[in-house]
Parts: C-alpha cells; sequence; structure tokens
C-alpha cells in the first residue's frame, strides 16, 4: 500500500497544476471531500438503514466508493508530509455503524488538531472500515489503482 503514495502524489500534483491551486490552501476542501466520500460510502453499504429492507450495493461498489476516500486520505498524508500506512491492528468489534461513526470522530478530530498523530488514528480507523467491509489489501490496491487510472481520464476530458 505504500506505493499507492506515490501514485497519488501524480495525479495530485496534476489537478495542482492545472487547477492553479497550493497544497496548503485546500486542507479543509479535502477533510470535507473525504467526509462526503465517506458518507456515500456508508449510503451504498445501508448499514444504518434499520427502517429498510433494501440490499446494500454490491461489494464492487461498495469498493470502488472505498477507494474513493482512500485517495483523499492518501492526499491529506502527502500534503502534510505523512506518507506511512499505519499498522493494521486486528479488526474489532464495532458494528459498521459504530465503525463509520469512529471514522468520521477521527476525520474531526484531524480537522480540528493537524498532527500526524491524528492523521494516523484516521488512516487506521479507515483501513478498519476496509477490514469490516470484508476487503483485503490486494482487493483495495486494484480497485485503487483502476480507480486513479479512472480519475486521470477525468481530468483529461476536463471532469
Amino acid at each position: 500500500m505504500k506505493q499507492l503514495f506515490s501514485i497519488q502524489r501524480t495525479l495530485d500534483e496534476r489537478i495542482l497544476k492545472e487547477h492553479d491551486l497550493k497544497r496548503e490552501d485546500i486542507f479543509i476542501d479535502k477533510m470535507l471531500a473525504f467526509q462526503v466520500e465517506a458518507a456515500e460510502l456508508a449510503n451504498e453499504t445501508r448499514c444504518f438503514k434499520y427502517w429498510s429492507h433494501k440490499p446494500a450495493s454490491s461489494q464492487a461498489v461498495i469498493l470502488e466508493e472505498y477507494v474513493d476516500g482512500l485517495h483523499f486520505i492518501l492526499s491529506i498524508g502527502i500534503d502534510k508530509g505523512w506518507e506511512e500506512v499505519p499498522f493494521q491492528t486486528e479488526k474489532n468489534e464495532r458494528s459498521l455503524s459504530g465503525q463509520f461513526q469512529a471514522v468520521f470522530q477521527a476525520a474531526a478530530a484531524l480537522t480540528k488538531k493537524t498532527e500526524k498523530q491524528t492523521y494516523i488514528e484516521l488512516f487506521q480507523e479507515y483501513l478498519q472500515l476496509g477490514m469490516l467491509l470484508g476487503f483485503s489489501n490486494e482487493e483495495v490496491e486494484r480497485a485503487y489503482l483502476e480507480k486513479n487510472e479512472m480519475n486521470h481520464k477525468r481530468q483529461t476530458e476536463g471532469y
């Protein structure tokens, strides 16, 4: 997963150049973008929709949403000079809704206190979420690479 930082850096630099942006000016936007992606992911899992019988989206759709969030976590780490993948802990006992709450709380903490340890905690919670969703590191990396390619294509097409 470490090499994903390098791949993300290439996309980030392209976006910054094409949109005449500076890394330090878009931290809050990236944090909000991450939170929106995480909310879209929660919506696809439908884990919190206790009132509904409709099933979750396919694993493929959920995985694509998951890697959308991963793009932003990597990008935030690059911007701050924190390019390390945290040690993955054992799967915890939280429910899926509880894990989403942990991710949102960690994102809010990073927005409030922009420090490396807070970033690592967010990254760990997000990796925990991926594990809880049943994704292997290999699946995540493969999906990330596919989505990254799509993101470059979108930039070329003026997305």
